[in-house]
């Protein structure tokens, strides 16, 4: 792989960015200031498979933008039995995209394995997040100088795996597809968007979830390093 790849192209939150233990720690301080009797690990144990479905409902166009940031939370506060208003959620679910690029925790790794590609190829970010908050994450995480282009799905008009937003990023980074590789955590956006597409990719698998022999996978980012 290592002799044709020229760009490599990651998402963002889940996989260079870790996505969950900052996610606990902006609900943490929102828990604190607005509900001091829910702790934060019972709110993170029913929110974070809500958002996952939310997302994908997101990312299919079944739902827009304000209806997942209500969605995910209303779901949750109903769940814990949690009296809330309408008003209350657009303030959190202000509040906690605000707060959110505060924490910037990457997974292990990361800096490193960066460190060691940036030399050798150029590195791109795919993400369906949304653009000011993935601009945020990325400059105050200090990895933003690793990467030549960003895409986001606001920007190109369409969501992972749709081929769309892969051709917008393959453009604006002047790559082609027999010389690019997609690393990411997400099966059906990431791997199954850029395999569809026509694109190599590279499953990142922490969790050590169950997939088809075909598809190349990873457990930590600094297996990258033996790859490439």
């Amino acid at each position: 792989m290592k002799n044709r790849i020229k760009h490599i192209f990651f998402d963002l939150d889940h996989t260079l960015w870790d996505f969950d233990k900052n996610s606990e720690l902006a609900f943490e301080r929102i828990l604190n200031n607005y509900f001091p009797n829910i702790k934060v690990e019972d709110f993170v144990k029913i929110y974070a498979p809500i958002n996952q479905v939310c997302w994908k409902l997101y990312q299919k166009d079944k739902i827009t933008h304000q209806e997942l940031r209500y969605k995910r939370l209303k779901d949750t506060f109903d769940i814990l039995k949690q009296e809330i208003t309408d008003e209350q959620i657009d303030v959190i679910s202000e509040e906690y995209i605000e707060f959110l690029p505060d924490f910037n925790h990457l997974f292990d790794d990361a800096i490193e394995v960066l460190d060691f590609l940036k030399g050798k190829y150029q590195l791109h970010i795919i993400t369906n997040g949304f653009a000011e908050v993935q601009y945020k994450k990325m400059s105050n995480s200090n990895i933003n100088h690793y990467f030549e282009t960003i895409t986001n799905s606001e920007l190109a008009g369409a969501k992972k795996p749709n081929p769309i937003i892969f051709e917008h990023a393959l453009s604006l980074a002047n790559a082609h597809k027999k010389e690019s590789v997609m690393i990411g955590d997400c099966l059906d956006a990431d791997i199954n968007g850029a395999l569809d597409f026509g694109m190599e990719a590279i499953f990142f698998n922490p969790n050590q979830i169950e997939v088809v022999q075909s598809i190349n996978q990873i457990i930590n980012l600094a297996e990258l390093k033996k790859l490439f």
